[in-house]
């Protein structure tokens, strides 16, 4: 039935992105935010000889410069994790690399290779509005690069052309290092919603185990109630056949012996004992198969119930009426087998009970009911205390109650002592039809 089936839904593969995009986006991160100071300084240290040419003293400065800043850089970065992460100690590194750049800057405009640790760094270690500043600061030192350091010749020209660089470079390092802190950002949402997914489809997976464990209860749950089902069901069936056929037969032998000094009579019980016999072999073998009543199969349902009613009332002696009112539709077969169950079980309540003289049966088809109703002249009862016959069950009532209530039906019963009894028994008015199109 696939609940057993482990989940498959790119759990595992989202989990393999997620953790390859975190593992290339921290090697990204530790080269832009450890290593690029350090890669600046070579850059400075390797091209200024080939460059700048002549100026042996510059040496003396850039040396002990390139020294402390790479020591500076490696005291907040070189860590794991970094110092410069730790609170209150970001600005102190930016300003520090700040510092030592502007001298180097001076000495060899060649250092402005400095410019992405000084722009990350701006923007990633300084608080609010002052990582802006920190752009602006980083932005004048590298623009005195742009326009040839210390060997430039100042005039207006040089220093206006100076003021739009440091503008031109705060604008563009402003959008690429907030562009990266946005994809950073953008990047750790996606993560916590891979995570979340994946704490989401774990979930999602034990339920289904239990789900799969509730399912496996509700099947033995279903089975038992299947079975109690069937045994009350095979109870319906023995009582309405075999039961009141037995009773049948015995009140027909019983007749037989007082009528011992008529030998007609006797022969008539008799031969009626044994067609109720053989016709309550032939329903009990039915009820086992779970058929429909003989009567049923061979006629509809008004012609089953008047036959079955007028052989009652030759072998109980009371007088009968049977009236069918409405036009007669084919209901589905369970409706049938209820109604017909309902006047068998009630007409031989009457016979056993009631000490009837009359018995009026009417069956009547509405718009969206059928109900049957049978009225008896007996002794009546009061519903309220009634208890079941003496020394018997009662399982007839209950019977009639459980049939129709298994169809969606309903039943009332109305009696008081010396009043008779009426039963009335309705179901909806299903035709056969709709079955068979569905």
């Amino acid at each position: 039935m696939g609940v057993d089936t482990p989940l498959d839904d790119g759990t595992a593969t989202s989990r393999f992105d997620g953790d390859r995009l975190a593992s290339v986006e921290q090697r990204m991160e530790t080269v832009i935010g450890r290593w690029t100071p350090f890669g600046g300084l070579a850059v400075g240290l390797i091209a200024t000889p080939i460059i700048v040419r002549g100026d042996t003293w510059v040496w003396y400065g850039i040396a002990p410069l390139a020294v402390v800043t790479a020591a500076w850089a490696w005291y907040f970065l070189g860590t794991s994790p970094a110092r410069v992460e730790r609170p209150g100690r970001g600005p102190i590194y930016v300003v520090g690399l700040l510092a030592l750049m502007t001298p180097l800057v001076w000495l060899s405009p060649l250092f402005g290779f400095l410019a992405i640790a000084a722009y990350s760094g701006a923007f990633a270690f300084l608080p609010g509005r002052w990582r802006y500043v920190g752009l602006f600061v980083a932005s004048m030192i590298i623009s005195y690069t742009y326009i040839g350091g210390r060997f430039a010749e100042i005039t207006i020209g040089t220093v206006i052309g100076y003021g739009v660089l440091v503008l031109i470079n705060m604008g563009v390092a402003g959008m690429f290092t907030w562009y990266g802190m946005f994809t950073s950002d953008l990047s750790l949402a996606r993560r916590k919603i891979i995570e979340e997914l994946d704490v989401t489809n774990a979930r999602l997976s034990a339920a289904l185990e239990e789900n799969a464990s509730l399912h496996a209860q509700l099947l033995v749950q279903a089975r038992d109630a299947g079975v109690r089902a069937e045994r009350e069901r095979m109870a319906r069936e023995i009582h309405d056949t075999i039961a009141q056929g037995l009773t049948g037969i015995v009140a027909q032998l019983e007749a037989a012996d007082v009528a011992e000094d008529d030998a007609a009579v006797r022969r008539r019980h008799v031969d009626t004992a044994r067609g109720l016999a053989r016709e309550s072999l032939t329903e009990a073998r039915r009820s086992v198969a779970a058929l429909a009543p003989r009567r049923l199969e061979e006629s509809r349902l008004p012609d089953a119930i008047t036959e079955m009613a007028k052989k009652w009332a030759e072998t109980s002696g009371v007088a009968l009426s049977v009236e069918t009112t409405g036009d007669p539709v084919g209901l589905l077969p369970d409706l049938e087998v209820a109604l017909y169950r309902v006047a068998q079980e009630s007409l031989a309540n009457v016979g056993k009970h009631a000490g009837a003289t009359r018995v009026g049966l009417t069956l009547s088809y509405m718009d969206d009911v059928v109900v049957l109703d049978v009225r008896d002249d007996g002794r009546g009862f009061d519903p309220a205390t009634y208890a079941g016959p003496v020394g018997g069950s009662g399982f007839g009532l209950a019977a009639m109650e459980q049939r129709l209530r298994r169809v969606s039906g309903s039943w009332e019963i109305e009696s008081a002592p010396g009043e008779g009894t009426a039963v009335s028994a309705s179901v909806p008015a299903i035709p056969a039809e709709e079955q068979a199109e569905q």
